[in-house]
């Protein structure tokens, strides 16, 4: 399965606010829903309720079903809570440490800079937004002029209490802010509120 280009707030409105997708706030048709037409609603099973939260945390971070079904795989191998260590895979890309940096408004447009060759992890150009970002790499945005303009007023509307801890942002030259990966992410620090148990399970009989 490919990866979703369509309309964002049709994404938005069925799966609730995801960050990452859009900065824009829609209230989902869930809560729209009246009290009436509520008791009339079947029950939700406990595949949908799974479902549900695997296609949040799908769309939030721009994958693939292939790639997310990777990601899987790789926590399962590891040591620790799959669910914890999914979370830290995902949350470790350099196109997800751009969009918390607070450099970009969302991950897609992450993903565009880091495509065009405009990101460095420590002086090195990289083009892959899926590059697994570790303690001590240090990333440099060497934007040309048509994007310097956009980034700078982006950083300066962004308030620096929501960077994260694992992360600190540099403006000593202000063409080229620098981010700092401090060490690996921890669960509170996670930007998207999701149940990462109930992806887990949803995998449980494919990964």
């Amino acid at each position: 399965m490919s990866r979703y280009r369509g309309p964002r707030l049709r994404i938005i409105r069925r799966l609730r606010n995801l960050p990452g997708l859009t900065n824009k706030l829609v209230e989902s048709k869930k809560n729209q829903v009246s009290g009436s037409d509520q008791s009339n609603q079947k029950k939700v099973s406990q595949y949908c309720i799974r479902l549900e939260a695997k296609q949040r945390l799908r769309f939030n971070y721009g994958l693939t079903e292939r790639q997310l079904l990777n990601y899987v795989r790789i926590a399962r191998c590891a040591k620790g809570s799959t669910g914890q260590i999914l979370l830290q895979l995902l949350e470790m890309r350099l196109d997800n440490i751009l969009f918390r940096l607070g450099v970009v408004p969302t991950i897609p447009s992450a993903r565009q800079l880091i495509n065009h060759r405009h990101i460095l992890v420590n002086n090195r150009i990289v083009d892959i937004p899926s590059f697994h970002c570790k303690p001590k790499d240090i990333i440099t945005i060497g934007a040309p002029k048509t994007y310097q303009s956009i980034i700078t007023k982006r950083i300066e509307s962004f308030a620096k209490d929501q960077i994260p801890d694992h992360l600190t942002l540099s403006l000593s030259e202000p063409k080229k802010p620098k981010g700092f990966v401090n060490y690996l992410i921890n669960r509170e620090s996670i930007g998207l509120k999701i149940n990462e148990l109930l992806v887990v399970e949803y995998y449980s009989r494919k990964a």
